[in-house]
């Protein structure tokens, strides 16, 4: 199974698209709101070297922003 792991805030709208995706897609994820917890916002930073979110890890691959086509073929 996929470690899936949403690095996003609750302001952001391509945070949002990005998980409905993967709720669409029947697919668990942890989602991070690194707005919330400064701690995984540095582990966000140190994975992608990306202040931006959303910020996709999928079983490693790292994947900038709410891009279908990557996480579907990351999937």
């Amino acid at each position: 199974m996929s470690k899936i792991i949403v690095y996003s805030t609750q302001s952001c709208p391509y945070c949002v698209m990005a998980k409905e995706y993967l709720k669409s897609k029947n697919i668990e994820f942890e989602d991070v709101d690194v707005g919330q917890d400064m701690n995984r916002a540095m582990e966000m930073i140190h994975k992608s070297g990306q202040q931006g979110v959303p910020v996709i890890d999928i079983n490693g691959k790292i994947i900038i922003g709410f891009n279908k086509p990557e996480i579907d073929a990351s999937l």
